[in-house]
Formats: structure tokens, sequence, C-alpha cells
């Protein structure tokens, strides 16, 4: 039981928090009728069916298909580096940030053993995390708390993405600086001839001892990409896109979501990281409890009139860019601030993004002894990156 909860508090430590939180609030403000209010269901729904295509999409194997082909051109530190920041960069903006860094940092860390290039492990997935957090900041679907700030805005897509879009171009440029100044362009050893199938055989396949993944002990290693699901998940993808855009109601996105995969994959259900739609739930009812406490109210709109963009960037330090969106947005209506500070205050601490955990337990796993120098490089890195972007979002803003 010990161990159990031990687990839970390490693996969900934001949805415990959260639910303590929400706990103690409703002895605060008892249940009644206005509790019914509190849970923003469209953002829910949205985030539930984004992350079960994505978990369907990753069971058929496309994404390490993706990234083993794009591997295969890697023939320098500078392109290998490029290619890992360009598949959390890009393809966070469609599958979220930490599915990105799940999907892709534990090919990164198998490609610099192979390449020699252990030494440089730690600033390569900090310049990955950097990535996946700054590429999902352009869009909607590209974080959780970007969906809820678009349904509870209204906001058209294509504003959203114009808000957001100088500071993921001003990203890119300074990811791509990076990677020339500390990555060399000098050939790697034994890199020459290295095609996708032999990278996903020899580098991306699991140890003997242990279960293959679902997609490559059911499709096979090189299996295309799953078929006639993939086609079938490209669907559901586009149809949850229509819905966060506005055309098509949500009741028809959730039926359509859940009856596909109840066809097409059961097992993906299982897959669902059901921490995170829990976690809103749970801070949903603690701030609709807190927003009916006078004091409480008055003092927390007190504080995000004063600078609602620092105080986002700020919020995001200590509790996270989640929390802080769902806190802050009730208690000021300057939208375009609160969608840029706490995208951008996913950058600095550890914790500012829950995602940028994910790369840091890949890479302290492996190597126990780098927790230091990874916070050192991580900290430095994202404070030189935060303190760039946050300048140039004073001057647009």
């Amino acid at each position: 039981m010990r161990r159990w909860i031990r687990q839970t508090l390490k693996r969900e430590t934001i949805l415990v928090i959260a639910a303590i939180l929400a706990i103690i609030s409703c002895f605060i403000v008892h249940p009644d009728s206005q509790y019914l209010g509190y849970i923003h269901t469209h953002t829910i729904a949205q985030l539930v069916c984004l992350m079960l295509v994505v978990a369907g999409l990753q069971r058929i194997g496309v994404f390490r298909i993706i990234g083993a082909k794009m591997l295969s051109h890697a023939r320098t530190p500078r392109l290998l580096v490029l290619i890992f920041i360009s598949l959390t960069f890009f393809s966070s903006m469609f599958i979220t940030n930490d599915v990105a860094l799940v999907t892709f940092v534990p090919f990164a860390i198998a490609v610099m053993i192979m390449a020699g290039m252990e030494d440089k492990t730690v600033l390569a997935v900090t310049l990955m995390t950097l990535g996946a957090n700054l590429g999902s900041m352009l869009t909607p679907i590209g974080n959780a708390h970007n969906l809820y700030l678009k349904a509870k805005t209204n906001m058209p897509m294509g504003d959203f993405i114009l808000i957001m879009a100088p500071y993921s171009g001003i990203a890119a440029v300074l990811l791509v600086i990076a990677t020339f100044i500390f990555f060399s362009s000098k050939p790697i050893p034994g890199f020459e001839g290295l095609d996708a199938d032999t990278i996903e055989r020899n580098i991306l396949a699991p140890h003997p001892d242990t279960e293959a993944p679902d997609e490559i002990r059911i499709i096979g290693y090189g299996a295309g990409y799953g078929g006639w699901r993939l086609g079938v998940y490209i669907a559901l993808f586009v149809v949850c896109t229509l819905e966060v855009a506005g055309f098509i109601p949500m009741w028809a996105m959730v039926v359509i979501c859940f009856a596909a995969f109840m066809f097409c994959d059961r097992r993906a259900f299982f897959h669902v990281d059901w921490g995170l739609p829990l976690t809103f739930i749970a801070f949903f009812i603690f701030i609709g409890n807190m927003k009916r406490v006078p004091e409480f109210y008055t003092l927390a709109a007190h504080l995000v009139q004063i600078d609602p963009l620092d105080v986002s960037v700020g919020a995001s330090q200590l509790i996270s860019n989640v929390p802080s969106t769902l806190l802050l947005s009730n208690f000021s209506s300057a939208w375009k601030e609160l969608i840029v500070g706490t995208n951008l205050g996913g950058m600095g601490t550890l914790i500012a993004s829950m995602a940028s955990l994910v790369s840091f337990k890949a890479v302290t796993g492996k190597y126990p002894d780098q927790k230091g120098k990874y916070l050192g490089v991580y900290t430095v890195t994202n404070i030189i990156f935060l303190a760039i972007l946050l300048t140039a979002a004073h001057l647009i803003l």
C-alpha cells in the first residue's frame, strides 16, 4: 500500500495536489447546484478525444517509423540534433508537447549512444524539450491549457495561431542558432549507409528481455504505417480539429471518436493519460469554489490586473502553466497577455511545464549521476530563451 501511494504521488503529483485543493475548497464552499457550472466540459471532451487519437497513432507505430526515416538521413552531429529538435518542435503542434517528448526523447538517447555523443545528450535533450514546449504553443491543440483558452475565449483558431506565431518563429531561429553553435558538422563515424529499417531494429528496438511494444509485436518492423487504421485515425484527427475550430458540434466529435475506437482498437482507452482530464476537473472545482470567496477573488483579481503577462509567466514558474492558466483566466480578460504569458511561462523552472519532467526522468533514469548537470543546463538554457522571448512579448504587446 505504501509503495502504491509513493508511486502515485510520484507519477501524478499535480493530480494529487489538485484533488486535495478541490476537497479542501468543498469544506469552504459546500456543494450546491452551482458546482454543475464549474467544469468546462468542452475542454475535457476535446482533450480526451485528442489524447485518444494520439494514443491510437502511437499504437500503430506512426511516430516511431517517422522518426526512424528522418534519422536515416543524419550524417553529422549538427544535422542529427536538428532532426531531433524538429521532431519535437513540429510534432508537438499536433500531438502535444508531453507526447512528443515521451515519443522522441528515448529515440534521441539511444541514437546519441550509438553515435558516441553521450557527452552531448544533456544539451540535446534540453533543446528537444525547449522545441516541444515552444512548438506546442503555436496551436490550440498543442497543449492542454491552449485548448482551454481557445474554448473559453471562443477565439477563431487562425487568430490564436497569429498571436503565437511571432514567438514560435523567434524560437525556431534560436534553436537553430544554438544547434549550430554547440554541435559540429563533422561526419559521425559508422552512420554512413544506415537506413530506417536498421535504425528501427538496432537502435529503437526494445531490449530482447522485455516485451515489445504493441506496434512492433502486432505489426512488425517497417510494416508501413498501420494499414487502414492510419486512414481512420487521420480522419478522426481532422474531426477533432474541425470541432476545435467550431465547425462541428462537440457531441458529434465524442460519438465519432469513441465509436471508432470501440471498433478499431479498444485497448487504446487504456493508453490514454486519464490523470490529465481528472487534474483539470479538480482544478475547475477548486477555482470555482475559491471564486465564491470574496477575499480570495479580490486578491487574485488585483494581482493579475497589475501585469497579466508577467504575472502569468511568474505563476507558471511556481505551479506550472496549466494550473496558472485555469486560475488566472478566471480573474482577467486580457486574453492576449494570458495566452502569451502562460505559453512562454512553460520555460524557466523544471516544473514550469510538467511535460519537461518527461525529459528529466528519461535522462536521469539512464544517467543517474547527471541530475545536477541536467538541471543546470536546462535552467540556464531556459532562462536565456525565456528572457529573449519575454522581451519580444513586451515589445509586441
